[in-house]
């Protein structure tokens, strides 16, 4: 008896799943908008130093506006004035020859900035002065927020499997809610920092419970279907967030709008279901059997036959949750694996991440350029989930990643003017690194082992969350040679996609059930019970959150 016999009988698959997914609908759309949200927000329009209070009275007082900007700034050499100097003093031999400024004394700015707030109302840069020497302020605002969802992973694992997946979704909605919204009403950097890890905190809650949630309620030969259809949820919230910001040019109202759906899910909660296996699992037999004959009604199917059934089920369930993180690396062949995949995990996630958060420099504006990464998206995922059952796993997941690094490496030697080309590239790398991350997760739930496939996943999963907090870090690099964060990222994904040929492929081969299947192989035999499934989810306390 499995769980999988007693899903049969109620609908693995019908219209209950699907008001599942529609449920979770709202927030899942919330996360892209939240973990892409630092493009807009962060976003630092074209400044120079004010001069205001140099034309108070003098000299200056008598010139006009484009004379004042001759004498005070210095221009830079394709044109406009440089963003964080000024004269030491007003140069007025400027207005006879403009072209003698080269070695003339220059000074940081003294009187803060006039901003270009023709794109962007207000962003955090122009809050507060977040350019020159402290423009890494705003990358940095990305990278708290990802620790903020790193951190979340750890603790909403936890909490996942003790409470449930259902109470826990609860909590993730409130947090995020509740500090989403009082993030867009900080009053200083430092506590618009610390409110944002706590909203990318909670919003990891609502990443790893959704997915678990739906995955759970569906039959084996289902889940990988569910799980691509459920994360176009992901790709739909990213391209609203272009919209979103094109509309909202202002950074408060732009959290404030992004966050506005979690209100819609806090009303709609009361209708998710709990997870029948997660509630067997615990000896909870009678509200386990309460959603089960729910899930038979809906699918209109028969109710559970036996509450028997449900209780010989719970108490193998309970006398399955012995194994732990350590497990991971107990054996030879698990810590390989636990080696290899957290690179590629990680790997992926950084390539990701640093190919979204990089959305100028292709003669597009950024909401364009926002819009097409997220709308490349959608076909790459849909012709990831049939490749993988032509090409196979390994393959595919090393395939899309050498690719994307490629893509990368042709961009670094492309000349700016041809923008055309090159905002070509850029969105083909993007659409690949999308397949690349759908297929390290389906990959990924085939190669551990059944009892700690759990474990397995809230590891990579961390993994991968590291990759992202990695991201914004990497552009900043920029600083320093402006293709350095380009050659980081082709090197990662090229040396990500060689280390995914080292794990073995997993199409058509009988799924390990537990560690001794990985260290002494069954051999490639296809399981009858999995043989016509493309990629198997299992229960997982993590997701890609894509």
């Amino acid at each position: 008896m499995t769980f999988e016999n007693i899903l049969e009988e109620v609908g693995g698959f019908g219209p209950f799943q699907f008001a599942i997914i529609i449920l979770l609908c709202a927030p899942r759309i919330v996360l892209p908008c939240h973990f892409l949200l630092n493009n807009f927000i962060g976003a630092v329009p074209p400044h120079r130093c004010d001069i205001s209070t140099l034309g108070a009275g003098g000299l200056l007082g008598n010139l006009t506006r484009e004379q004042r900007l001759a004498v005070s700034l210095p221009v830079r050499e394709a044109g406009g004035p440089k963003s964080c100097e000024m004269f030491a003093a007003p140069q007025f031999q400027l207005l006879a020859n403009s072209s003698d400024s080269a070695d003339l004394p220059t000074v940081r700015c003294q009187s803060g900035w006039v901003y270009d707030n023709s794109t962007f109302t207000s962003t955090l840069a122009t809050e507060w002065d977040l350019v020159c020497d402290r423009k890494s302020l705003t990358r940095t605002t990305g990278t708290v927020f990802f620790f903020g969802v790193m951190m979340g992973v750890i603790a909403f694992g936890f909490l996942c499997d003790k409470y449930g997946r259902k109470n826990t979704l609860l909590a993730s909605y409130i947090m995020a809610t509740v500090f989403g919204f009082a993030s867009a009403f900080a009053n200083s950097y430092i506590l618009f920092a610390v409110l944002r890890f706590l909203t990318g905190f909670g919003l990891t809650g609502i990443s790893i419970n959704s997915i678990v949630l739906s995955i759970e309620w569906v039959d084996t030969s289902h889940r990988s279907f569910i799980g691509v259809i459920g994360s176009l949820s992901w790709s739909a919230g990213n391209m609203l967030l272009a919209g979103f910001a094109f509309l909202v040019n202002d950074w408060r109202t732009l959290i404030m709008t992004v966050t506005a759906p979690l209100g819609f899910a806090v009303l709609t909660w009361w209708w998710v279901p709990e997870s029948a296996r997660w509630l067997l699992a615990h000896g909870k037999v009678d509200s386990a059997q309460f959603y089960l004959d729910k899930c038979a009604k809906f699918n209109k199917r028969q109710k559970v036959s036996s509450k028997l059934k449900l209780e010989s089920l719970s108490n193998i369930e309970k006398q399955d949750k012995n194994y732990t993180y350590l497990h991971l690396i107990k054996t030879p062949k698990m810590r390989r694996l636990t080696l290899l995949t957290g690179i590629v995990w990680y790997g992926v996630a950084s390539t990701y991440y640093g190919i979204s958060l990089n959305i100028s420099g292709f003669g597009l504006n950024i909401y364009l350029t926002h819009f097409i990464y997220a709308a490349i998206e959608v076909p790459a995922k849909l012709m990831i989930y049939f490749f993988i059952n032509i090409f196979g796993r390994r393959k595919c997941q090393a395939g899309t990643l050498l690719l994307t690094g490629t893509c990368i490496a042709i961009n670094l030697f492309l000349p700016q003017g041809l923008w055309h080309v090159r905002a070509v590239v850029a969105v083909l790398g993007k659409g690949l690194s999308e397949a690349s991350f759908t297929t390290v997760f389906l990959y990924t739930t085939e190669l551990y082992p059944t009892v700690i496939r759990q474990n397995g996943l809230g590891y990579t999963n961390f993994m991968s969350r590291l990759g992202v907090l990695v991201a914004p870090l990497i552009l900043l690099l920029e600083d320093v040679w402006t293709a350095l964060p380009q050659v980081v990222l082709c090197s990662v994904a090229i040396a990500s996609g060689l280390v995914a040929l080292l794990l073995p492929e997993t199409l058509n081969v009988r799924l390990p059930e537990t560690i001794d299947d990985v260290e002494k192989p069954r051999g490639n035999e296809v399981s009858s019970h999995f043989a016509d499934s493309p990629a198997v989810f299992l229960e997982s306390k993590s997701t890609t959150g894509i």
